[in-house]
């Protein structure tokens, strides 16, 4: 790669050995991943590469592409509804926006003002620009982890907590649910979220709008080799991507990260999933009914795209898909034990008001807290 420090970034992701590893195997895995690597295309590379020289660069892409989901700055409510037994919130930001954002900082301040109590939004940078760069470049289950730590050195959160995420930020919290959830969330709030993965990406490819460098990267990475290793480990939104032509692929059950998540395959699936996921008292899914972003927007209340059909494939509500009717990672036991809730939007992504907001809040994080017991003497 020449000077590029893209190699670098590389290997580091890579599942290379401990320190002290033979340098031969080192040399291999660099091998490997290299020429991998080349197999991303040019825009891609060049992506990531300027992730690391230029950084702002990068930043000023991701603020001009049709991707971004950002949020508006909300008001704050006028007085506190939350009686003391409610829990603290963790919020989480989609892709292109950020926890330092206006936007998103207005709405953790007035979650936490409208529930009367700690509310933290928990990023995966440590600064706008790396916090937003990430939603694209760290990959899913990196992510994951690097949450998953930061809520457990939080010790306003070791009792459990609720959760709301916005768009690509509820592919995390799902993330959470499955692979940790200790400390547990209480009540998951999914404001047009990714957690059961998208089809396309539309939004990308407007008519007479020029085409930026953040859509052709996610388009290279995003064609043949969307289920490559390497291509999971890069793109964040490669690893929730369910193309309907691919879904039933070797490549795809081996190496998607949504699939080892959805218990898809059943020589690799995790027990563990299923029980976090139960952890979980409450899944208020909220869908955006012009939603142009997420696709399917069916997605959002837990449905996908039918399989076997390829392009021709439909929308199916959740509980006509497979994950539903098998109860893959356990959506079937949380409906049926009553946990699943669904709202909607009329609006696009991220269209909704601030009455819709904590109306939200109100019904399934303070309304839905913990109530203390009686006692009768």
């Amino acid at each position: 790669f020449g000077s590029s420090t893209f190699g670098t970034k590389l290997i580091s992701n890579c599942s290379v050995a401990s320190s002290d590893a033979a340098a031969m195997l080192r040399l291999s895995v660099a091998l490997l991943c290299g020429s991998a690597a080349a197999k991303l295309g040019p825009h891609m590379l060049n992506l990531t590469d300027l992730a690391e020289r230029a950084p702002e660069v990068v930043m000023a892409e991701i603020r001009a592409s049709p991707l971004r989901a950002v949020v508006r700055e909300v008001a704050m409510p006028a007085d506190i509804s939350g009686p003391a037994a409610t829990l603290p919130t963790v919020t989480v930001h989609g892709m292109g926006d950020s926890c330092f954002e206006p936007g998103f900082s207005s709405i953790t301040r007035a979650i936490g003002k409208k529930t009367g109590t700690y509310a933290r939004c928990i990023p995966t940078g440590g600064n706008i620009i790396t916090d937003t760069i990430d939603g694209f470049l760290k990959n899913m289950d990196a992510s994951v982890d690097v949450f998953a730590a930061k809520i457990k050195a939080d010790p306003k959160l070791s009792g459990g907590f609720n959760a709301i995420g916005f768009s690509q930020g509820n592919s995390l919290i799902r993330g959470y649910i499955q692979k940790y959830n200790d400390p547990p969330v209480n009540s998951f709030i999914s404001v047009h979220g990714t957690v059961q993965g998208v089809a396309a990406f539309p939004s990308c490819f407007q008519q007479e709008k020029p085409v930026g460098l953040i859509c052709k990267a996610v388009a290279e990475v995003l064609g043949d080799l969307a289920y490559s290793p390497i291509s999971q480990n890069v793109l964040f939104q490669a690893d929730y991507f369910r193309a309907a032509s691919q879904v039933d692929s070797k490549a795809y059950l081996a190496h998607s990260q949504i699939a080892r998540w959805n218990n898809e395959d059943p020589f690799t699936a995790s027990a563990v999933y299923k029980s976090n996921f139960a952890k979980t008292k409450k899944f208020a899914m909220v869908k955006a009914l012009k939603d142009r972003l997420v696709y399917p927007n069916e997605g959002e209340h837990w449905g996908a795209l039918e399989e076997g059909k390829g392009y021709k494939a439909k929308p199916l509500a959740m509980k006509d898909t497979k994950f539903y009717q098998q109860d893959l990672f356990g959506l079937k036991t949380a409906d049926e034990a009553g946990k699943i809730f669904f709202e909607t939007t009329p609006g696009d992504h991220l269209e909704f008001s601030d009455d819709e907001l904590f109306g939200w809040v109100q019904k399934y994080f303070i309304d839905a807290a913990p109530q203390a017991e009686t006692v009768v003497v």
